[in-house]
């Protein structure tokens, strides 16, 4: 598959005056690609820009720190759509290319080199970018990301048996680049300062299943410890944490979390706060302006919210509903958050949202150390508790009844919700 640029004589340089593309998307990851198909539901002639400062064609990022890096899949199979699929939709790609300034007023959109494409109708699914790390040494040869495909190629080649591996950051980023170290015979140490793994996220009881799940697969865990700096001359050798331990590094990967790349909206006068605001069915504060995947808050009226979530499920769903909205069709996008994780032997679902500063209880299904049972984030209601979200790690073909839980706003008896002998089916009553 050839992924290199490409630009038709029907290209940015080449319009005419007062002539409009149809729909402009800006964007090279799978929101972008699904939105395609979304405006070619309702739409099969209008014409379709796509703009990606990546020279590769659109993809989804999830294989980049599963099969791709584990050398399980090829990197091809990261791709959404082949060239032909986009010459088949009549999609002009300008890959490579950078959008630089956006003027909703005029619908206008400026890309790097000075070209500027009129629109109908604009997508910004600009997606985010990985926060850097801080610290002396951090721009060292070793100290790595992983966002982009080509990042995901250069740290699979340094990943050789015996390599030590330092991760900063115990998300979601950096426990799969663990399992995945581990799998090519790597030393791993994992930096971390809070007090377990995933602990915004899953608190301390399921976080710290995470920790023990590593721990047995041979990873250090250094809780409570921050990184002081980076040591090396030229190349990394050391991170140096703030309890003035030294560990030994190869290579350092950095996952402390992303920001969303929301520039372009900012630069217009588009309304920001936490992403990109949106309404129901994806459109910004500018008319002719849509936005999604992980860039986009958008407002969800069954968690009555505004929601920004950086999971694939978003990618899909989101920019599948943006390109329908800007086609014409009556959207209200209103999923529940969705995200997927597989480390060493288990495979994980998780569903739900459970707010920031929620003071949220855990009901585990089943025993943690088994790899197989669930977990509920619940709040007390009426004579129950609510369910906000679940989890099941290796308890396959659960994730609908979560999902149904949530979106009931589902009041339970916890000893039920607890109790792997009641089915779940046969929990929930809805409350409005």
């Amino acid at each position: 598959m050839s992924n290199d640029s490409t630009e038709s004589s029907q290209g940015t340089d080449a319009q005419a005056p007062g002539e409009r593309t149809a729909y402009v998307i800006v964007g090279g990851g799978l929101a972008a690609a699904k939105a395609v198909e979304g405006i070619r539901e309702s739409d099969s002639t209008g014409s379709i820009l796509l703009v990606a400062q990546e020279d590769r064609l659109p993809y989804e990022r999830p294989p980049l720190s599963k099969g791709v890096l584990k050398g399980d899949d090829e990197p091809d199979s990261a791709f959404t759509h082949d060239r032909d699929w986009y010459d088949e939709q009549h999609v002009e790609l300008r890959l490579g290319t950078a959008a630089t300034a956006l003027d909703a007023e005029k619908h206008a959109l400026t890309l790097a080199g000075g070209g500027v494409v009129a629109y109908e109708k604009l997508l910004i699914a600009t997606g985010s970018t990985p926060r850097a790390l801080d610290v002396p040494g951090a721009d060292l040869d070793g100290v790595l990301y992983l966002r982009e495909l080509q990042e995901s190629e250069a740290l699979k080649a340094r990943l050789t048996e015996g390599a030590r591996v330092v991760l900063v950051g115990a998300g979601w980023i950096g426990l799969e680049v663990a399992a995945a170290a581990r799998h090519h015979g790597c030393t791993v140490t994992i930096i971390e300062p809070q007090a377990a793994p995933l602990l915004g996220v899953m608190g301390e009881q399921v976080g710290g299943y995470f920790a023990e799940l590593h721990r047995g697969h041979g990873v250090e865990l250094r809780l409570g410890e921050g990184v002081e700096r980076i040591e090396g001359e030229g190349s990394v050798t050391g991170v140096v944490t703030t309890s003035g331990d030294t560990v030994p590094a190869d290579i350092v990967v950095v996952g402390v979390g992303i920001t969303p790349n929301t520039g372009l909206a900012e630069g217009a006068g588009i309304e920001t706060d936490n992403g990109i605001v949106t309404d129901p069915g994806l459109r910004t504060s500018a008319e002719g302006v849509w936005a999604a995947g992980d860039v986009a808050n958008w407002r969800s009226t069954t968690l009555d919210t505004h929601v920004r979530v950086e999971h694939w499920a978003n990618a899909q769903d989101g920019g599948l509903a943006a390109g329908r909205s800007m086609a014409g069709q009556d959207v209200t996008y209103d999923p529940i958050p969705f995200f997927f994780s597989d480390q060493y032997d288990i495979g994980l679902e998780y569903a739900g949202y459970v707010p920031r500063g929620t003071d949220a209880e855990v009901v585990l299904r089943g025993e943690p150390s088994s790899n197989e049972f669930m977990a509920f984030w619940v709040v007390p209601e009426g004579e129950g508790v609510r369910v906000l979200a679940g989890m099941h790690v290796n308890v396959w073909d659960t994730i609908d009844d979560v999902q149904r839980l949530v979106r009931d706003h589902a009041v339970v008896d916890p000893a039920r919700l607890g109790d792997p002998d009641v089915p779940l089916g046969d929990l929930g009553k809805s409350t409005g």
